[in-house]
């Protein structure tokens, strides 16, 4: 394994992650948009087409329906939570992994490393969940017609006014089930690409651009693969009139392996994964030239 970086700046992770997320949020919200709309479109009546036959469909009726402005509906709840979130995120995993070494030179092992991951998908929930719900609402209001919401801040007014914080949290615990094994995944699977992309006798702090983006998209893919399923649920729960599923996630998973199948839980798998790897690859060469510049202006933080 190629040694890591030493040492271990969880301050430094936290801007230079706040820097990477908003660089995944402007590659990757067009097609966050169609992965949720295909996740939450209703079940077509016997006899009835679905509002949208599969990703390009629902890309091509968005564009033309609302135009690019579409594809970026709901981007201004995620701008403004995904700097805060990852700027967490990747402090949670720094410090996931200062936390685990004994000496600041010490190399984790690829377990350890996961379980840092973890450590960053917990620390995320709190700024995911009501950013996730809100952002929902948002993709999917154009789509049937209704304007309930005029924007993020109206949308969280009236969740809260509805519902109080609970409202505006709905869907938490989803949350924490898609990010934190899902997390754990990204991060290891990042680290151990670019241990084996770094050549021999070369630091890891020396990859290219090309193999930052190949290890950071990959790494998205990864972290997708784990996430679909429980995120298909969150959607679905958090986009739900209130009292429709009283008994939470196990009500929604019931409700579409009887009337949709296991499938149902991977619907916007080809939405997802065309987004993973361009949005990822732009958020992970974004933290490295952040960590750079950071590294460059305050070597001591």
């Amino acid at each position: 394994m190629a040694k890591q970086p030493q040492p271990i700046s969880p301050l430094k992770n936290f801007f230079a992650g706040g820097f990477g997320g908003v660089c995944l949020v402007f590659v990757g919200h067009p097609l966050d948009t169609i992965k949720v709309r295909l996740q939450t479109q209703p079940k077509p009546q016997p006899g009835q087409a679905p509002l949208y036959s599969g990703t390009f469909d629902c890309f091509r009726k968005t564009l033309v329906g609302e135009g690019v402005h579409g594809l970026y509906r709901g981007m201004a709840a995620p701008i403004i939570g995904v700097t805060p979130m990852f700027a967490v995120c990747f402090f949670g995993f720094g410090l996931g992994k200062r936390l685990q070494q004994r000496k600041p030179d010490d190399v984790l092992t690829y377990p350890q490393l996961f379980a840092a991951g973890m450590l960053s998908g917990v620390f995320t929930t709190v700024i995911m969940a009501p950013g996730e719900r809100i952002k929902c609402l948002l993709q999917i209001q154009a789509a049937t017609g209704e304007t309930k919401y005029s924007g993020s801040l109206d949308c969280a007014k009236q969740l809260y006014r509805e519902a109080g914080i609970r409202g505006v949290y709905k869907g938490t615990v989803l949350t924490l089930m898609r990010d934190v094994p899902a997390s754990g995944m990204y991060f290891m699977t990042y680290e151990w690409l670019k241990n084996i992309l770094t050549p021999e006798g070369k630091s890891v702090s020396d990859l290219s651009v090309p193999r930052i983006l190949f290890a950071g998209g990959l790494a998205g893919i990864f972290n997708w693969a784990v996430a679909i399923p429980p995120d298909v649920l969150k959607s679905r729960f958090q986009t739900a009139p209130a009292g429709k599923y009283p008994n939470g996630f196990r009500d929604v998973l019931r409700e579409l392996i009887r009337e949709e199948g296991v499938a149902s839980l991977y619907k916007g798998f080809t939405a997802v994964m065309i987004r993973a790897f361009p949005a990822n690859a732009a958020c992970f060469l974004g933290f490295e030239v952040a960590m750079k510049f950071l590294n460059w202006v305050a070597p001591g933080l």
